[in-house]
């Protein structure tokens, strides 16, 4: 069961997101006992990423709760996942019985996930990390643990068909049995530093889109992978608070150039042959694809708003679950209507066409906006106008890595 399902959420994460990227596999031990300390941005989605791509076998500490939610409760016992009894859940059960599961896996070589941060979450910094897999791994009563350090980054995590980066670091050796105060703290703080060279972090929500804003110009042209495209933002970040420490007046000035930029416009619409071809030939059977998907997509945009209940950190996890559940659901309908209609070859070729006519209209009309979205913007200015601005940008955010350089 966990094969097909590892298999399954695989597939259904790389129709969610349209690129994902995943880096430090040669980190990961294959038989040793390993925690994975994962940073909690994205609710359910982020331990799926963990259990589809790392390559091996995971057992995730999960908050209790969950375990009698419909669906995902079964989700989470197939996968041999582990209650975590929290006072503020007020279910039945002790931390006890958690490290003692955590604790017997791990001496038979197993692997665990736990999220130190305690829950999920949108905030634009991480969290005060809980001591758990601190305390887990120290308890174990093994010569060695391996803690590896992963952070998942994502460039808009709710929004489908975005991009996701889960970058697996080091791993950090805890040798000794001492469940001090003191030693609990040191292993905490060590994978607190871990993690803040896997995650992007600022101080405030403005500053993080101000990032974002500077990297895609200083990025522009360039399809780079996820991992340099986190880094930079990082890099961008430290000058942001070197900046807003020394010089708010400059900080002010180059603010002020990045807003002026519509950064989608900064490359032209990918309009070249195949992609001309590929929408001309397809743009039928697209048409189709989305005629028939619509009504469900626009009901899991709506379960998304009111599930979510505003909480940015969980509308990717009801989009997910949601068209888990809701586009098998047509299909099946359509193959019902069909079967009565017209007999079993139809329902038959409904059951295989119509997933292929969904993917079909994702790829089409994504092709097409693209397209669209990047000539309307350069209607707006001259190439020649943005390659000054761009320039201009470039050249000050270099100054500013150079500066910073000189000054550490």
């Amino acid at each position: 069961m966990r094969r097909f399902l590892t298999s399954f959420f695989r597939l259904a994460l790389r129709i969610f997101f349209k690129r994902i990227e995943i880096v430090g596999l040669e980190n990961i031990p294959e038989r040793e006992a390993v925690i994975f300390a994962v940073n909690h941005p994205n609710g359910l989605v982020d331990p799926l990423f963990v259990l589809c791509f790392a390559p091996r076998d995971v057992s995730f500490l999960a908050k209790a709760p969950l375990f009698k939610t419909p669906f995902i409760g079964y989700l989470v016992r197939a996968l041999d996942s582990i209650p975590v009894y929290r006072k503020e859940d007020q279910t039945a059960g002790s931390n006890e019985q958690t490290f003692s599961r955590a604790t017997e896996i791990l001496r038979h070589g197993g692997g665990i996930a736990i999220f130190p941060e305690g829950t999920t979450h949108s905030d634009p910094s991480m969290r005060e990390l809980k001591t758990g897999a601190a305390r887990i791994a120290l308890g174990a009563s093994l010569p060695v643990i391996k803690v590896i350090p992963a952070g998942i980054y994502y460039t808009a995590k709710h929004v489908f068909r975005s991009e996701a980066l889960v970058w697996f670091g080091k791993p950090i050796s805890v040798e000794s049995n001492d469940v001090s105060e003191e030693s609990v703290r040191g292993v905490t703080a060590r994978i607190d530093k871990a993690l803040d060279a896997l995650t992007l972090q600022a101080d405030s929500r403005s500053a993080l889109e101000l990032v974002e804003r500077a990297e895609t110009i200083f990025s522009a042209g360039r399809d780079i992978p996820l991992a340099e495209e986190l880094e930079l933002r990082q890099r961008f970040v430290d000058g942001y608070h070197y900046l807003h420490q020394r010089h708010p007046a400059r900080l002010a000035r180059l603010e002020g150039l990045v807003r002026q930029i519509q950064t989608e416009s900064l490359v032209g619409p990918r309009l070249d042959a195949g992609t001309i071809i590929r929408v001309v030939i397809l743009f039928p059977l697209a048409v189709i694809g989305a005629l028939i998907h619509y009504p469900s997509y626009r009901l899991i945009a709506a379960l998304a708003v009111h599930f979510s209940r505003g909480e940015s950190a969980l509308i990717a996890t009801v989009k997910f679950v949601s068209a888990l559940l809701i586009y098998p659901l047509t299909w099946m309908a359509a193959a019902v209507v069909l079967f009565f209609g017209f007999g079993p070859l139809a329902a038959l070729a409904a059951i295989v066409a119509l997933p292929l006519l969904g993917y079909i209209a994702l790829v089409v009309f994504e092709d097409i906006d693209e397209a669209i979205g990047r000539t309307r913007a350069l209607l707006h200015r001259s190439r020649e106008t943005l390659a000054k601005q761009r320039n201009s940008i470039r050249a000050e955010l270099l100054a500013i890595g150079d500066e910073i350089g000189r000054n550490v």
